[in-house]
């Protein structure tokens, strides 16, 4: 029987990445990147101004007030985007400057529209009731990015903010993985579709929706196959025909140790698909390999509902992050304290469904705490839908009493 760290070595050994390609900004959306990216050129490229305002030399405002003005001409107009005016600034003068405009040559801060008269004199000249300081509303020419600096680094996710800075960079290209494409298939006889009378012995599938929303909040882009019965030509013909747009698939059910195991008598003989006990509850028994011309990983899942979902938090998403190029999150285990006392077998690593609470403790103080959302049962799906973590119960400990450290495993929720 392996251990959950040695099967999840055994299925990290055998991925490899998605191959990359290019994607214009917007469709690299919600991608990760393939590559380092340098900026090419600073950011701002240029001293422009972060007000309407005026472009001043600190020397002639120096001491200006309410009382004592100083009083300067307008000798230029600047809107944004036009180029970088090439006449400096003479003693006395100022310039008239908009958000985003280049700075002048010799200015060395600008003043807000709103501490000057606007120019209501008419004069051609603006009187400043009150001094910035040395580079106040300038932004200064690479103080956001350096050209050569790497701004985004291979395996960064590109939401909203990474596209803008990519975009302001002035790169309209980037490589990036694919999003891993998931077939997901239930097996059973006794299954029906939701919406559909059962006829007595058979259930509804759930196994089906809930690994095919579990990949999808994962990241990936799933699609569900349904229910085949238990058939074994049946079940390659359907996995056949799906391998061409599948980068991993999953199937949930026929793995025990009983008769009727269509999945594990049927994929056992291809040579390329593994089957073995994992010292876990729920989940003991998994299969993992590949299969077809392109050697597609294939998950073969238990069919409990809490053991298939349980198996997909634990081994298929760490396998949907290796196929986008990530790596396993290094992050210190996240623990709570449980509300109440249970047990778990010897030998086995549990994966209990819990719920998290804030206590008081200790004035304004809180910790968290841990109470068990169901039974152990790995059928008892009511539990699971209420849960919000995973209690984790190592092997060797076969006693937790309320007020001991566990650790816990949130779940994603949207």
């Amino acid at each position: 029987m392996r251990t959950v760290e040695e099967h999840l070595s055994v299925i990290l050994s055998r991925l490899r990445p998605l191959p990359p390609f290019e994607q214009h900004l917007l469709d690299a959306h919600g991608h990760y990147l393939a590559e380092d990216v340098e900026a090419t050129r600073d950011l701002p490229p240029f001293d422009n101004s972060a007000m309407d305002g005026y472009a001043v030399r600190l020397v002639d405002v120096m001491g200006a007030d309410q009382d004592t003005p100083a009083i300067l001409a307008v000798e230029q107009e600047l809107p944004a985007g036009v180029a970088p005016s090439e006449i400096e600034l003479a003693p006395g003068t100022c310039a008239r400057i908009m958000t985003g405009a280049p700075v002048p040559p010799g200015a060395d801060a600008i003043v807000p529209v709103e501490w000057t008269d606007a120019g209501a004199a008419g004069d051609g000249s603006v009187r400043i009731h009150r001094a910035p300081a040395l580079g106040q509303h300038v932004r200064g020419r690479g103080e956001d990015v350096r050209a050569g600096q790497v701004v985004l680094t291979a395996g960064t996710h590109l939401g909203a903010r990474q596209i803008g800075l990519l975009a302001g960079i002035g790169r309209d290209l980037v490589s990036v993985r694919p999003t891993p494409r998931v077939v997901v298939i239930s097996t059973g006889a006794e299954l029906v579709e939701p919406g559909t009378e059962p006829a007595p012995g058979q259930i509804h599938d759930s196994n089906s929706f809930t690994l095919a929303t579990a990949a999808r909040e994962a990241g990936a882009e799933v699609y569900r196959v349904g229910m085949v019965p238990d058939e074994g030509k049946i079940l390659l013909d359907t996995i056949e025909d799906q391998l061409i747009r599948a980068d991993l698939v999953i199937t949930s059910g026929g793995v025990s140790m009983g008769a009727y195991e269509v999945v594990k008598e049927t994929l056992g003989r291809l040579g390329t698909v593994e089957f073995t006990k994992v010292a876990m509850q729920p989940g003991m028994p998994q299969g993992f390999g590949v299969i077809g011309p392109d050697e597609t990983p294939i998950f073969t899942l238990p069919g409990n509902p809490v053991s298939a979902f349980v198996s997909f938090e634990v081994f298929v998403k760490p396998a949907l992050r290796a196929l986008q190029g990530l790596s396993q999150p290094d992050e210190e285990p996240e623990n709570a304290l449980a509300a109440e006392a249970f047990g778990s077998p010897e030998g086995r690593r549990q994966f209990l469904r819990g719920r998290l609470v804030k206590h008081p403790e200790g004035g304004e103080h809180s910790v968290t705490r841990v109470t068990l959302a169901s039974g152990s049962g790995s059928h008892l799906m009511g539990g699971l839908a209420h849960a919000d973590c995973l209690i984790v119960v190592p092997e060797q400990v076969t006693r937790v009493e309320a007020g001991d450290q566990v650790r816990i495993i949130r779940l994603e929720s949207v």
